[in-house]
């Protein structure tokens, strides 16, 4: 059973503008799933319709097997949600934050073990208005986390976040994949996706427009990679001009270059070259995610409208 399912999911707003075009898609369980696109291109408002903070015009949408505007309480208590744009109020230190989600859960957690799991420990008795801008990231993945979610749904969950703490997040997030919880996450951090995500999904004006392993993607798009071999003595291209998939070979001094439409024939390459002439070296370049998104939405991120559900104050998740 697909932990995140919908069919035809269309959100819109107004005559005539559409958020969500006919959005379709399945998400399995354990699978850590990267949601990209520039501003404006739905990922905010379909999550909004995944958490029931706002009604799809036409389609639906099913999470862990409930449906989303009919079984939200359920659902609720299942899935843990860190939110773009959440506030915290002035009275509450990060502690009293954690031991209110516990109690509102009705879980078993032990605040300190959440803490320390996302590095505030030290700091749980200050105000938690008081603290950074990552840190009250930081305070809000771990309200996140309270209850062993089956499910997190994260909103750019690296924001304001240092590299320690991007870093701490990523662990994190693998961890508890690997533990059978499904990760669900909107981001603009294209190298933290790269890195953690076993799929993608790229919107676009409001349309899924790709959606696949970042290796499947770069094939699709007909990115090439390069690799570049250091050898001992002078190639030449005859190693590896019979090389299906190897678009080009170029030759400086002892360097060979080669560009290839599919990642799998490099070790063809890497071994005919050394056959012939003792390869001492090895560099490789793929094709960037940001190259892949550029292909994909057109090259859109800047100068894009705000997404209109960006806009609207989003309470920390209860």
């Amino acid at each position: 059973m697909p932990s995140i399912q919908t069919n035809g999911l269309t959100k819109q707003f107004g005559d005539n503008m559409v958020a969500v075009d006919d959005l379709t898609l399945s998400i399995e369980k354990g699978e850590i799933f990267g949601f990209l696109g520039p501003n404006g291109a739905g990922k905010s408002t379909t999550i909004n319709m995944l958490l029931d903070f706002i009604r799809p015009t036409e389609g639906s949408a099913q999470i862990l097997g409930m449906d989303a505007q009919k079984e939200t309480a359920a659902i609720r208590e299942r899935i843990g949600v860190l939110p773009e744009g959440y506030e915290f109020d002035k009275y509450l230190t990060g502690r009293e934050y954690i031991e209110w989600t516990i109690e509102t859960k009705a879980a078993d957690d032990d605040p300190d073990e959440i803490l320390d799991t996302v590095g505030i420990r030290d700091d749980a008795g200050r105000n938690a208005s008081s603290y950074s801008t990552g840190m009250q990231q930081r305070l809000a993945f771990g309200m996140a986390l309270v209850n062993d979610p089956d499910l997190l749904i994260l909103d750019e969950p690296s924001a304001g976040l240092d590299p320690n703490g991007i870093q701490r997040m990523r662990s994190l997030i693998r961890d508890r994949a690997d533990n059978g919880t499904t990760v669900f996450f909107s981001s603009h951090l294209l190298s933290e996706v790269e890195a953690v995500c076993d799929r993608v999904g790229v919107m676009s004006e409001g349309q899924l427009v790709a959606m696949d392993t970042i290796g499947e993607l770069r094939k699709k798009a007909g990115g090439r990679e390069s690799i570049e071999l250091e050898c001992a003595t002078q190639p030449t291209t005859d190693a590896v001009d019979d090389l299906t998939d190897v678009s080009e070979v170029l030759i400086d001094g002892t360097t060979l270059t080669a560009y290839c439409a599919d990642p799998a024939v490099k070790a063809d390459v890497v071994r005919q070259v050394d056959v012939q002439a003792d390869v001492v070296d090895i560099a490789v370049d793929e094709t960037s995610l940001e190259e892949l998104f550029n292909q994909y939405t057109s090259g859109g991120r800047d100068g894009m409208a705000q997404e209109e559900a960006d806009t609207e104050s989003t309470e920390v998740p209860v």
